[in-house]
């Protein structure tokens, strides 16, 4: 369904991404891990149409989207979210996934489709500035659903929140796979997460990919182990 081959982001000299191949198929969970400043954003960025890369291309559907704009980008079925929770905080639930909707390939009813699939109905008047980190967290999750998206892309979508939150944060994600048959690129810092929602990932590291492979083998990999978990060994959070 998604592919990018060879994608590589240099800003002057310095390599943000280089040689970065990846294959998700229709109807998965892929995982992105690495640490800080492995170049994880700037390939969402890249795929999004953010950013143009310095070379490789990328392909959704069997169609070369390289250079295109990001509200074409959007129409073709990709969305995306951010590691910081972005809102219109004067607007109220209900108009927020109303501009997704808008803005991507989505109806004006699928909002209340939306609304009632992630539990948001009783807060959809609410203004966007008097929800808690978690709901917000939803509120953008929920406009990229109205999109009417086949491929989302989730920033450190966990970022901020308790280990309850954490847990049904994650049964939406799988909910999101599995009943709307979304595909799903996510990006987490930890490894313990991705591997219990993942089946494949890739790892990071200075803009090259470290691993790519099975989500359960990740922390077998000695060079994962080393530039990861600092030697640690499984079991420890980056």
């Amino acid at each position: 369904m998604f592919e990018t081959k060879h994608i590589s982001k240099s800003f002057g000299k310095l390599a943000a991404l280089s040689d970065v191949s990846i294959i998700v198929e229709k109807g998965e969970v892929f995982g992105i891990a690495g640490p800080n400043g492995a170049g994880k954003t700037t390939l969402f960025n890249v795929i999004s149409a953010v950013y143009t890369p310095t070379s490789g291309q990328v392909f959704f559907e069997d169609k070369d989207v390289t250079g295109r704009k990001p509200h074409e980008i959007s129409h073709l079925g990709i969305a995306r979210t951010f590691q910081i929770p972005t809102t219109f905080h004067t607007l109220s639930v209900y108009d927020n996934l109303r501009v997704g909707a808008i803005f991507g390939a989505g109806k004006p009813e699928r909002v209340q489709e939306v609304l009632k699939f992630l539990d948001l109905e009783s807060r959809q008047h609410t203004l966007a500035r008097n929800l808690d980190l978690y709901t917000t967290k939803l509120v953008m999750l929920g406009a990229t659903l109205a999109t009417d998206c086949k491929l989302l892309m989730l920033d450190e979508p966990m970022a901020g929140l308790s280990i309850v939150e954490i847990n049904k944060f994650l049964e939406v994600i799988r909910k999101v796979n599995q009943e709307k048959g979304i595909t799903i690129i996510i990006i987490e810092h930890l490894l313990d997460i991705l591997i219990s929602i993942t089946k494949r990932m890739m790892i990071l590291s200075d803009g090259e990919m470290l691993y790519l492979g099975p989500s359960e083998k990740v922390t077998e990999d000695r060079r994962v182990v080393e530039v990861y978990l600092g030697g640690k060994g499984a079991g420890h959070h980056a």
